[in-house]
């Protein structure tokens, strides 16, 4: 498998998975200003939306959209392990979360990327970035470690990488304690400290 991504974009997340299942992949940078691979390949030719993540299998295919591809991973490689069985009432939940971080959370933060934002609609998108937070604070508030209870899923990873975004737009994870604990818990996973490390980030995320 060949996992294209940005360092700290929302391609981290499956690469975090593909890390804690041990699977054997390659890395290929993605310039998303150029829309060149590493290797000089246009990425659209490969994910015609543009964006990272994708995840070209062994046999050619690619699978595009993170949320989806770490299903999947989880699904093929460890069925009821990073995500719970199919057709559980626990993974509705678990996709809840996963739905959530991805249609609100991710969402709220995409402003934020915009260099030449007004220093109104900034103020505006970071306390929208400050209810979604309310929000998955809020689940983890009843003391579970992790959003879908003891054991860590594909959705941690997913709020792990979110949550990575905060400091470079000054949003204090202070305010919201249950976030900040879990942060800590979730950089300090072996997968997750690989993962930084091979895309040049700090383990301190």
């Amino acid at each position: 498998m060949k996992l294209f991504y940005t360092p700290g974009a929302c391609s981290l997340s499956p690469h975090i998975v593909l890390r804690e299942l041990d699977l054997p992949f390659e890395l290929e940078a993605v310039d998303l200003r150029t829309k060149t691979t590493a290797s000089g390949v246009d990425f659209t030719t490969i994910n015609p939306k543009g964006y990272v993540p994708a995840l070209q299998l062994d046999d050619g295919e690619v699978l595009t959209e993170g949320a989806a591809i770490v299903q999947y991973l989880a699904d093929k490689h460890a069925p009821g392990t990073l995500a719970p069985a199919a057709g559980t009432v626990e993974r509705a939940r678990f996709n809840g979360h996963l739905n959530f971080i991805s249609a609100e959370l991710h969402k709220a933060f995409g402003p934020l990327f915009n260099p030449t934002l007004a220093p109104e609609a900034r103020e505006a998108a970071s306390a929208n970035v400050g209810r979604k937070l309310d929000v998955v604070d809020k689940a983890l508030s009843d003391g579970r470690p992790y959003l879908a209870g003891e054991g860590f899923t594909v959705a941690d990873a997913y709020l792990f990488v979110v949550l990575s975004w905060t400091a470079h737009f000054g949003v204090d994870l202070a305010r919201w304690p249950h976030l900040d604990a879990f942060r800590q818990r979730v950089v300090a996973r072996t997968a997750v400290q690989a993962a930084m490390a091979a895309e040049g980030l700090s383990k301190a995320a």
